[in-house]
């Protein structure tokens, strides 16, 4: 059973890049969308009219910005789309699926920096995983095998940015986003990647500029988080770093098809 998350920076846009061809031949199952950036009823009709597929979009209230969205062959028994405040749930970050006893949190975590190219906007960014963190912690009493997947904004270690000594002051790379991803790890979360992976230069999101990823001048930015209880599931852990339509990849990670019952 494969899971899938993307970033498509605008799924309109990644659309007519080829996204639907490469959703045929994703051998998917479930895949967790970022940045959609458009509600349901402007996505292209290929799109709309994709069968075999349950498609649940939380758009935030400012059009063309932000936006989740999940695509599944079975139909979610039940999808979440609030943290509980307003300040979070208004920018249409994440959505909390269940599929029978599987959890599946598709998070587009917040960038850190400010319109004026600042770090003003990273207390909101730790504010957001804090809660997400608060609330998957209350549903474990009923599901424990929870997987948390998405843009998570943050590069966790050096090794999983390509230029880390340049970026040590930019929000991406700052010491309290990392340690708060450090947080969860700490609380018993696996980075699947890094569970089979241990070498450096993999990377999920590059610049569009001066050739960055030809260069493979990246940054790990999206992930595939596991509780323990999931992670027993997980039986490997990829970044499609050749597939194009956006300026992240797509990452993800095969489990077991028991990992729902």
């Amino acid at each position: 059973m494969r899971i899938v998350s993307w970033n498509v920076n605008g799924l309109r846009a990644c659309a007519r890049k080829g996204f639907v061809d490469w959703l045929g031949g994703a051998g998917a199952q479930i895949v967790a969308l970022q940045e959609v950036r458009a509600l349901p009823n402007q996505l292209p009709e290929g799109i709309r009219r994709l069968k075999r597929w349950h498609q649940a979009y939380h758009p935030a209230e400012r059009l063309g910005y932000s936006g989740v969205g999940i695509l599944s062959r079975r139909r979610p028994d039940e999808i979440v789309s609030s943290l509980g405040e307003e300040q979070f749930d208004r920018e249409g970050r994440i959505q909390i699926a269940r599929f029978g006893n599987l959890i599946v949190a598709n998070g587009y975590f917040p960038k850190g920096s400010g319109t004026q190219r600042d770090n003003s906007r990273v207390p909101y960014k730790l504010g957001f995983y804090q809660r997400l963190f608060e609330v998957l912690n209350e549903m474990r009493t009923t599901t424990s095998r929870q997987l948390v997947l998405g843009d998570f904004n943050t590069a966790h270690c050096e090794i999983d940015l390509a230029r880390p000594r340049e970026n040590r002051e930019n929000s991406g790379f700052l010491p309290e986003e990392r340690q708060e991803f450090q947080r969860w790890i700490e609380a018993g979360w696996v980075d699947t990647f890094r569970a089979f992976h241990g070498q450096g230069g993999h990377y999920s999101w590059w610049s569009q500029r001066q050739g960055a990823r030809e260069r493979n001048v990246g940054w790990r930015i999206d992930y595939v988080l596991a509780s323990a209880e999931a992670m027993s599931f997980v039986r490997r852990a990829f970044v499609l770093k050749d597939v194009r339509g956006s300026d992240h990849c797509p990452v993800g990670i095969d489990v077991d098809p028991a990992i729902i019952r």
